[in-house]
């Protein structure tokens, strides 16, 4: 993939722009294996795992979710990041966002100007606007977010979104959400809807996924459907009669292995996120499949012995599981371990303090190119 702004050095995020496709997705695998196969060396077990071939990614056009920070001055607004001396850069145009996407955000730039919302300034600490926030879905319909820092502005984009919704009708979902702090982090506690649908529908096949303002999703839908679907398989192999989906987010892996007599329980932190699991497990018809907020951890920690579930699927943030959520899987009954990750350190560190939880099957998934990045998929069963 060419990218100008990587060329003139005005943005170098895709840290392997440049480099041959295959080679990146061959380097990830490379250093995916070697981690995991010291894992599985010091857990004592045998190295006799099943590595299915690594799924690939368009290189370019695959991020479905766009945060970009607002800049510049009220008259030439720039959407993109911030450079060493927190001045904007523009991003309008860049090349790994979804088509949708990238012809949304020149249009929000323009809006953004012609309302008059006044940009961030970091330095100064001073303005309003400090994100623009985009999703698409499946279905091409988009999820717009302005991260404002006070409700100053917030009565004029009220008065404004009928010209947004025509100059943009793919957006379905517009927000505003309200961050006063100064500091670094992208969004705050509090978001106010703006148009009467409050969630994107994120269609996958026969699942639909509700995704709402504050909840997680992956970046690459193409890449998550996989995901999913190879998680389903390694699930239905087994044949489980209930699982846990800790870390659940809106619910994809729960969702997608949900079958008649399968009790199906969904972890997550985030209320969010599992309103809009529940949405989808309801619209769904999935009686077995229920959705509650709650740290993973402390949800295993709390269980009954004759509560804990045949399988568990896993899917943290970078950190991993870490140790409690590690020894309690390995001196559990639990028999099978799905364990997703976008961190093959951590995931390696945690495979090491389960060595009852052998590592049978194991795939990466190359969720995010360009950069180093990447997801990797394995199961785990007891001998």
């Amino acid at each position: 993939m060419q990218c100008d702004y990587f060329d003139r050095g005005v943005c170098r995020s895709c840290t392997l722009m440049g480099q041959p496709y295959a080679d990146q997705v061959l380097d990830k695998e490379i250093r995916t294996r070697e981690l995991l196969r010291d894992a599985v060396e010091h857990a004592g077990g045998a190295a006799a795992v099943s590595w299915l071939p690594a799924i690939t990614s368009p290189e370019s056009g695959y991020r479905n979710k766009a945060k970009m920070v607002v800049g510049g001055t009220v008259q030439r607004p720039t959407i993109g990041i911030l450079d060493d001396r927190q001045r904007g850069v523009d991003l309008r145009h860049c090349g790994i966002c979804t088509p949708g996407v990238q012809r949304a955000l020149p249009v929000l730039a323009d809006f953004v100007a012609d309302v008059g919302l006044i940009p961030y300034d970091v330095a100064a600490r001073r303005g309003e606007l400090k994100f623009v926030l985009v999703t698409e879905s499946p279905d091409g319909e988009l999820m717009v977010r302005f991260v404002l820092r006070s409700e100053g502005q917030l009565p004029r984009l009220r008065d404004h979104l009928g010209a947004l919704r025509q100059v943009l009708p793919e957006a379905v979902v517009v927000t505003v959400n309200l961050l006063p702090e100064h500091k670094a982090v992208t969004e705050g506690e509090r978001e106010v809807v703006l148009t009467e649908q409050e969630t994107l529908p994120m269609r996958f096949d026969d699942v639909t996924m509700h995704l709402r303002p504050q909840s997680f999703f992956q970046t690459n839908t193409s890449v998550a459907a996989q995901l999913y679907a190879q998680a389903s398989t390694w699930i239905d192999e087994v044949g489980p009669a209930s699982m846990w989906d800790l870390y659940c987010g809106v619910g994809g892996f729960a969702l997608h292995a949900a079958r008649p007599g399968r009790a199906v329980t969904g972890i997550e932190t985030s209320r969010e996120a599992v309103r809009s699991a529940k949405q989808s497990a309801r619209e769904a018809g999935l009686s077995d499949v229920r959705f509650a907020a709650d740290d993973a951890t402390e949800h295993a920690l709390r269980a009954r012995p004759d509560a804990v579930p045949e399988l568990v699927v896993v899917n943290p943030p970078r950190r991993g599981i870490g140790e409690t959520l590690s020894s309690w899987l390995e001196q559990s009954d639990v028999q099978h371990v799905v364990y997703s990750s976008c961190n093959p350190v951590t995931l390696a560190k945690d495979l090491a303090r389960m060595p009852s939880l052998r590592l049978r099957r194991a795939r990466v998934l190359d969720m995010f190119p360009q950069t180093g990045h990447l997801e990797a998929v394995t199961l785990l069963s007891r001998d």
